[in-house]
């Protein structure tokens, strides 16, 4: 399913390869996605730097919008690393190798994974994530975020009964981990040193902490995902 490729490459972070592509990749999404071509048009209109900066301001800033699926669901719990396994067993089986830089719960990568399914499966496998893309789009609708079509439109091609709008009443009941208060108050709470007093670095899993410090500022992060259709 080529649509789901093609969505993939615009949720990615913004690069000067994507842009050089943008009218091929414009003529490309008219064809085989027009659903997202109200996201498409504009975004790749505005400067190259702003989009990046946009990027980076939503997907890489606290936990709530993470494009990690298991983030919205396992967290930190054991459960996530067999999930990882089995994902990569998936990928591997379907002939997908992935950078060693790469988790594979990132979810540009999972609808590349979709994208090279026969159909019936790969909506399936846009189903069993419906919850969580709906979440997503619900956090980036509350912002005001563009991208939150990108979600819609991944619903609306599984046939999911979910939309962004569905957990409207949780998304409002949540606590904001992007705002600067929140950041504030996390720095303040957490005293991570990454040399001790010796010089020496610190071990990895101190640093491994910081960098997910986001970990308790949304409320309920995670998904049960078993539950059933929207409400």
């Amino acid at each position: 399913m080529q649509s789901l490729k093609l969505i993939a490459l615009l949720m990615e972070y913004p690069n000067e390869e994507l842009w050089e592509a943008s009218e091929e990749l414009l003529e490309a999404v008219a064809q085989d996605a027009p659903q997202v071509m109200a996201f498409a048009a504009p975004f790749f209109s505005a400067p190259l730097i702003d989009k990046q900066a946009e990027w980076c301001e939503l997907f890489d800033r606290g936990r709530a919008t993470s494009l990690l699926l298991f983030e919205h669901v396992h967290a930190e719990s054991r459960d996530r690393g067999q999930a990882m396994v089995d994902l990569m067993a998936q990928y591997e089986k379907a002939g997908l190798e992935l950078d060693s830089r790469e988790l594979p719960d990132w979810l540009p990568l999972y609808l590349e994974y979709l994208s090279i399914l026969p159909p019936q499966e790969a909506l399936a496998g846009l189903n069993d994530v419906a919850p969580i893309l709906a979440l997503l789009g619900g956090r980036l609708k509350q912002r005001q975020s563009p991208y939150s079509l990108l979600f819609d439109a991944l619903l609306t091609i599984a046939g999911s009964p979910y939309r962004s709008e569905s957990v409207a009443p949780q998304v409002k009941a949540e606590a904001r981990d992007d705002t600067p208060a929140a950041l504030d108050a996390i720095w303040e709470e957490e005293q991570v040193k990454f040399i001790d007093d010796q010089g020496c670095s610190t071990d990895a899993s101190v640093q491994q902490q910081h960098q997910r410090r986001f970990s308790d500022n949304v409320t309920p992060q995670y998904l049960d995902i078993s539950a059933g259709g929207p409400k």
